[in-house]
């Protein structure tokens, strides 16, 4: 079975960007058995987007009030997330809703982890804050070696 790794942002919205620009980095490395997608967050698509793969791996920015480009580790079988980390969402129904409503219906993955980077300007534009552009290589590396993948 292939793990599917999702990025989830908006190119067009700064920050937001940062889990497409980690999942086109993440498929360049052609990782055997994982399927990369990027996704726009809506919470009712992701859930048909993750059925049926047993590991699943989402970056996505957040915010929380912590350091611009933290990295934030969650592992949504074993913790609710926080829908107040995805607060500057168009999305009514996110990735927080959508992780929690599939944990109620018991139809989250057998493993599930989300990569949160601590954003601080989602504004229209293409421009990464250089702490939130910083991140991607090491968010990569944490990313390959969840995947057993050697650097």
């Amino acid at each position: 079975m292939k793990t599917l790794v999702i990025g989830i942002g908006n190119q067009f919205r700064s920050d937001d960007a940062i889990g497409i620009l980690v999942a086109r980095e993440v498929a360049s490395l052609n990782i055997p058995d994982v399927e990369v997608i990027e996704h726009s967050g809506e919470g009712a698509s992701l859930l048909e987007t993750w059925m049926n793969y047993p590991t699943v791996i989402i970056i996505d920015a957040v915010v929380s009030g912590a350091e611009t480009g933290t990295t934030h580790i969650l592992d949504a079988c074993q913790q609710n997330i926080p829908s107040e980390f995805f607060h500057y969402s168009s999305h009514a129904f996110g990735l927080a809703e959508a992780v929690e409503l599939a944990r109620t219906l018991n139809k989250l993955p057998a493993q599930m982890t989300i990569f949160g980077v601590e954003g601080i300007n989602y504004d229209f534009g293409e421009s990464l804050s250089s702490k939130v552009l910083e991140a991607v290589p090491h968010l990569v590396e944490k990313i390959k070696y969840t995947l057993n993948f050697p650097s």
